[in-house]
């Protein structure tokens, strides 16, 4: 090897190494936090699951399970981890039942509010609205603890599977419903309130991404009952959208909006004459 080569790979060695010393999470981490958000969930819906829990004491059994596989899946982060991880973990287990009873209702709300759902283990073992939402709320958790990178790996798995894109940092009451799906976006200070109604490719997101703004609230709140058609984009963190309003499909918003308000894109069908039709005709073949 020429010297010049080898004064190169010297110098990408030196970096090389200093950059994997420093960002040292393992390449087991995606895929045990995966596993770990899936255990989670065959545990809350006997709709994923073979195991069969018959007493309490197994169901509390499981939870120490948990608790003991979140330690661990914390700990993958190296120097990363939180050094509170047994708290941390124990703070997550206590949340568990809060988000059973969240998630029976939103999928009790989709069951409602959705003509085609048959049955609600319909719209738990199908929706994918509802699995984005499964996974959002166990994310949610483990980001208000403050644990690094794992909820967004959570929330990212969701968007591979669905299209659905929610930041766990987002806060959302339930029961929420999300219609179809694909190509939502909602960002990390958005607030939804209870009974808000998304269809597909409806973004709540930022005016700005500048990276000064990272600790502002940059996204919408959308309070309670609020319905929001496909492809509505929603901008602004001071944007608030009032109780009970109804957001037409292709509009956009980057000011705040009265409660029980209309907002739609007015559709226009205008019948040309003949005449006009012969002096539009221009195109060729």
């Amino acid at each position: 090897m020429e010297t010049v080569n080898q004064n190169v790979f010297n110098a990408f060695a030196k970096e090389l190494l200093a950059k994997r010393q420093t960002h040292s999470c393992t390449a087991s981490l995606k895929i045990e936090a995966i596993e770990y958000l899936n255990s989670i969930i065959d545990f809350l819906f006997p709709h994923f699951s073979n195991k069969v829990y018959l007493t309490e004491d197994d169901v509390i059994s499981k939870l120490q399970l948990l608790k003991r596989d979140l330690i661990q899946l914390i700990k993958l982060l190296n120097g990363l981890a939180p050094f509170n991880t047994e708290e941390i973990a124990e703070m997550f287990i206590r949340k568990i039942p809060i988000i059973n009873k969240m998630l029976w209702q939103d999928a009790q709300s989709i069951y409602e509010g959705d003509p085609a759902a048959e049955s609600i283990d319909e719209v738990i073992l199908a929706y994918p609205g509802f699995l984005a939402i499964t996974i959002y709320r166990i994310a949610h958790e483990i980001y208000k603890l403050k644990v690094p990178i794992i909820p967004r790996i959570l929330t990212e798995h969701a968007h591979e599977k669905t299209g659905i894109d929610i930041h766990p940092g987002a806060t959302i009451d339930s029961p929420f419903f999300i219609d179809h799906g694909t190509g939502i976006v909602i960002g990390e200070t958005t607030i939804i309130g209870k009974n808000v109604k998304l269809y597909q490719g409806v973004t709540l997101g930022a005016l700005s991404v500048d990276k000064s703004l990272s600790q502002t609230k940059r996204h919408p709140t959308i309070e309670d009952e609020v319905i929001i058609y496909s492809q509505a984009v929603i901008l602004g963190g001071s944007t608030v959208i009032g109780k009970g309003s109804v957001i037409g499909g292709n509009a956009w918003i980057t000011q705040s909006i009265p409660p029980n308000s209309v907002v739609y894109n007015k559709s226009e069908v205008r019948v040309r004459s003949n005449i006009e039709l012969e002096k539009t005709i221009d195109f060729i073949i």
